[in-house]
């Protein structure tokens, strides 16, 4: 709610300056030699992450090219910003063709993308029994190969046009990319897969092309994430005869109301661009921190009880080297 002026007559009543104003006044106040404002681009912004990363983007005076399915989602924030500042454009992360085009028409509009909040995706929830290729794999298309093109586009973008080279991609993955979960098979499959990739495309950069890659591992944030998934019938296996319950799907009757707070968790992703060095992985909420504790407790204390499994495995005659 705007501020008002607690003014008695014969004063005029207090009229908020337009946003195109604010924008011309921020321009003539502001030093030659400061640094031009970062260009974002944004995938999914039509809610959740994407659509508080947007806002936050806007409010902290950067530059916002927020892509969705459907723009008319943003048509509040369009009108409150000018066109200088944001750019909305359509943009679904399934169709390969879609994403060079995107970000051609931000580099027209803005000629460079310093961040790249790779966010869009969905989720299925369903045994690993209980679905089919034809509906896991649109979420497939979004969660892996929408966000690896997204990423190989950003790649481009931070190497060949930047001047000077360089970017930051803010990679949206989740705790389910780290560890399992049941009944979210799939969505797990989906997100280790863009780990894997996210990890070897960190490795196969450059030092002289500047880009800073970081997977976000989400934890549970109370977002439009949840409504939006596509709920499949329990399969009947995995249904307790006794209790009638879902068995693969009871830890989320324990606590379905998701504890964190998405908005400050995206404050926390946004200073992530403001670190010279920063981490390849991001567990974020305390539920995705003590679940990448587990899991790397686990691998080690697997790896040493086994360590013996791999002694006297090497060929006994070696191969000449080609």
């Amino acid at each position: 709610m705007p501020y008002t002026v607690g003014l008695e007559e014969p004063f005029a009543p207090y009229k908020a300056p337009s946003q195109e104003n604010l924008t011309a006044l921020r321009l003539s106040i502001t030093p030659m030699n400061s640094p031009a404002p970062p260009v974002w681009f944004i995938t999914g912004s039509s809610s959740g992450f994407g659509r508080h990363m947007t806002e936050l983007v806007l409010q902290n005076g950067g530059i916002a090219v927020a892509t969705l399915r459907s723009p008319s989602a943003l048509s509040d924030l369009a009108a409150r910003y000018p066109s200088s500042q944001l750019l909305v454009l359509p943009l679904d992360v399934r169709q390969p063709e879609a994403i060079p085009t995107a970000f051609a028409e931000a580099l027209a509009a803005f000629g460079r993308i310093n961040v790249v909040f790779n966010n869009a995706g969905c989720g299925v929830l369903s045994e690993a029994e209980g679905s089919t290729d034809d509906v896991v794999r649109p979420m497939f298309d979004a969660n892996f190969w929408g966000a690896a093109r997204v990423s190989r586009e950003a790649v481009r973008v931070f190497r060949e046009v930047n001047q000077p080279a360089g970017g930051r991609l803010l990679q949206v993955s989740s705790m389910g990319g780290v560890q399992g979960l049941s009944a979210l098979s799939y969505y797990c499959a989906s997100k280790c897969a863009i780990e894997g990739f996210t990890e070897a495309l960190a490795a196969e950069m450059r030092p002289e092309w500047d880009v800073k890659v970081t997977l976000i591992e989400l934890g549970g944030f109370h977002t439009n994430a949840g409504r939006n998934m596509v709920r499949l019938p329990p399969h009947p296996a995995y249904v307790d005869p006794v209790l009638k319950q879902a068995t693969a799907r009871s830890y989320l009757q324990v606590n379905p109301w998701m504890p964190g707070d998405a908005a400050k968790a995206t404050a926390k992703i946004y200073k992530l661009t403001e670190l010279p060095d920063p981490p390849l992985h991001l567990p974020l909420g305390k539920d995705a921190q003590e679940a990448v504790k587990r899991k790397a407790q686990s691998l080690l204390a697997m790896a040493e009880s086994f360590s013996s499994w791999s002694e006297g495995l090497e060929l006994d005659v070696p191969l000449d080297r080609p």
